[in-house]
């Protein structure tokens, strides 16, 4: 079945599927030996601002670990083998973490997008990872990528049972479009905005006119107080002159 015709949901359980092979290795002994192959590729490449930059808000200093980059690189390409199509917004919530505000309460912050993006950007020059835009938007896993990370040979876990989990994709129904109800939806439309143009319209030329007469009596009351405060001022001109 072409991809075009699972859904979301379904492309998920397929993912899953496909990940069984991941899951029966432990990640404690995974992440680091795959750390150690992504040394041998040279398109990841440490920045020279990784070692002086934080991982997020949450945190207090930069990371203290020698191989951190390599390490997060590895966690990344995990998630991305279990997960199937995944975003820099759904990875900066995997890695985000509690934040100590003192006295406050502790609030959770999600983790800065930069490490995050360059390390993919890094992997899909590698070939290992390519951008989706269709159904869904981010990045998955190539053929070359999957390959690379079964190659790693690590302790497999035990006492794990997958046989008695199936899946079954579900088709995508597409309903069938009536074009002379869709023109008259159109249609429809088109007269609702018209409607609400004018009565947006007529409701800016009230405000206006309020405005204008509010202005009008603010320039009356002006020219009272003036009026008023006239006699004052002959008296205090009278008594200088006096003066």
């Amino acid at each position: 079945m072409s991809e075009s015709r699972l859904s979301i949901f379904a492309r998920r359980a397929y993912t899953n599927t496909m990940a069984r092979t991941i899951f029966t290795k432990d990640p404690v002994k995974f992440i680091p030996a795959l750390a150690e192959a992504l040394k041998n590729v040279p398109e990841f490449v440490v920045p020279e601002w990784a070692n002086y930059v934080k991982t997020g808000v949450s945190r207090e200093r930069p990371p203290a670990m020698d191989d951190f980059w390599y390490t997060r690189a590895a966690s990344i390409l995990r998630q991305l083998y279990i997960k199937g199509v995944v975003g820099v917004g759904k990875l900066r919530t995997k890695y985000g973490s509690r934040k100590d505000r003192g006295g406050k309460p502790d609030k959770f912050f999600k983790s800065g997008g930069k490490i995050i993006r360059v390390i993919l950007q890094q992997a899909e020059a590698a070939g290992l990872v390519e951008k989706v835009a269709r159904m869904q938007f981010g990045r998955r896993l190539t053929q070359v990528g999957r390959d690379f990370l079964d190659s790693i040979e690590v302790e497999e876990k035990t006492g794990l049972n997958f046989e008695d989990v199936s899946v079954k994709p579900m088709e995508i129904v597409q309903e069938d479009f009536d074009e002379e109800t869709g023109k008259e939806n159109e249609t429809q439309m088109n007269a609702d905005d018209a409607d609400s143009e004018k009565e947006i319209e007529e409701a800016v030329e009230v405000e206006e006119d309020k405005g204008d007469m509010q202005v009008q009596e603010l320039n009356e009351e002006s020219e009272e107080e003036a009026v008023e405060e006239s006699p004052v001022e002959e008296a205090v001109e009278e008594v200088e002159d006096a003066e």
